[in-house]
């Protein structure tokens, strides 16, 4: 796309005021759960934009519920995206930025204009950093470079003394010896992942409960398709992945941006938090939660919901819509949500049990900003049970700005800590339970 600077210039400042213009969404509307409240399409000629100005915590911590204790783990780190807890308690983080789609649309310049100014400053990392904090008090005495010179590496697991990444382009392997506090030896490639021009480069990783299988996810290469659907070739998909061979077979699709992937552990079923489609309105579609049902269908991008047509989309292909199924829990709208990790062996007690710890990155795409936050969904014998919960704010400052993002969560049963990656302010937070209660931030 080429365009003179002086009409671009001209262009983006009347499509930003545009997009300002018919920014209301209805409060009344209940957007997470089971039946999401869905309003009628709102396509206008450019989305309502708007996203929160980096504001730096200056002190300040997130705020979790009574009876919790905020602190920093670890700063200055390069992008934090998502975690791993090793069997002995070492903590692993993924740092990266990837992804090289180029804009096909003036909206499209737009947008990026308009998330820029949200997004973390400096480049990632491509390393994996290891934190080790072994007399759990919050403070890490060993920080090293684990894994260095990634591709944007995003998901972590680890089975049977193997760490597994997720790289932008790859799944490799590591050969893994507890108490190692750094790896140089080069990753085997267990299978390459589709890598063309990654609108949405974040591969997710977990592995089954077992441990036999790994599962990816793979997120679209466009938000409808614009692209042209020859692109999207295994796009939008989960990929299972038998660990030793590297044979890899789709289990889902239609699921536009699976970013996180988990094990429930009451069921061992797969589950993932997933990114939805834009530009239909503030309140459409909602992010999810989600069971991955293996030979399921979710509908991107004819569809959204189970069966409500996008009509955005042609040619529609209603043999697949009629395939297609609603997601299992509904997050909001535009949430973002990126991080999904499970209380396990009772989790925090109480309330937080049992459930879904999600880490809601933040809105671009409405006036009304949304997520910027770690809700709770719980969980009883497998399923979503009630609404969701709010467990770290204090994100938001109240007058259009944000101290962080949250991306990844981990939530660590033996030490009964959730550690949330924050990539605006490149720190990991540690929420831990502890006798005084967090006093809320004033805005």
């Amino acid at each position: 796309m080429i365009l003179r600077t002086g009409l671009l210039s001209t262009s983006l400042l009347a499509a930003v005021a545009l997009a300002g213009c018919d920014s209301s969404s209805d409060p009344s509307l209940n957007q997470t759960g089971a039946q999401p409240d869905l309003p009628a399409v709102n396509e206008t000629l450019v989305p309502p934009m708007k996203i929160a100005t980096p504001a730096g915590w200056n002190g300040q911590v997130p705020v979790a519920p009574q009876g919790f204790t905020v602190s920093a783990f670890a700063s200055d780190l390069s992008i934090p995206r998502q975690m791993l807890v090793l069997p002995n308690g070492d903590v692993l983080v993924a740092e990266g930025r990837g992804g090289n789609a180029p804009a096909m649309r003036p909206k499209d310049v737009i947008a990026g204009i308009i998330k820029k100014r949200g997004n973390s400053s400096g480049s990632g990392g491509n390393r994996i950093t290891l934190l080790r904090d072994g007399d759990n008090d919050g403070t890490p005495e060993v920080r090293t470079t684990f894994i260095d010179n990634l591709n944007a590496p995003y998901g972590l697991a680890f089975v049977d003394g193997s760490l597994y990444v997720a790289a932008q382009d790859a799944l490799l392997r590591f050969p893994y010896e507890e108490g190692q506090t750094e790896i140089s030896a080069p990753g085997e490639e267990v299978t390459k992942l589709p890598s063309a021009i990654n609108h949405h480069w974040t591969k997710s990783l977990t592995a089954s409960a077992d441990g036999t299988k790994l599962y990816v996810g793979i997120g679209s290469n466009s938000n409808i398709g614009e692209r042209g659907m020859n692109v999207e070739e295994e796009r939008a998909v989960v990929w299972e992945i038998d660990r030793q061979t590297g044979a890899a077979r789709t289990i889902a699709r239609g699921i536009r941006n699976p970013t996180a992937l988990a094990i429930e552990p009451t069921s061992g079923a797969l589950w993932a938090v997933v990114n939805e489609r834009d530009e239909l309105g503030p309140q459409l579609v909602p992010d999810y939660l989600t069971s991955v049902k293996d030979g399921a269908f979710y509908g991107w991008p004819y569809s959204y919901w189970g069966q409500n047509l996008d009509p955005r989309v042609s040619p529609q292909k209603p043999e697949l819509v009629a395939k297609a199924i609603a997601p299992d829990y509904a997050l909001g709208s535009h949430v973002a949500a990126l991080g999904l990790s499970f209380a396990r062996e009772g989790g925090f007690g109480g309330s937080f049990a049992d459930g879904a710890f999600i880490g809601e990155h933040g809105s671009w795409n409405r006036q009304d900003l949304s997520g910027y936050k770690v809700a709770f969904v719980p969980f009883q014998n497998g399923r979503p049970s009630g609404e969701p919960v709010d467990f770290l704010t204090g994100f938001l400052t109240g007058d259009g700005q944000t101290r962080g993002r949250p991306v990844g969560v981990a939530f660590d049963p033996a030490r009964r800590i959730l550690l949330v990656a924050d990539d605006l302010s490149h720190t990991i937070w540690r929420v831990s339970q502890g006798p005084q209660a967090q006093a809320a931030l004033s805005p």
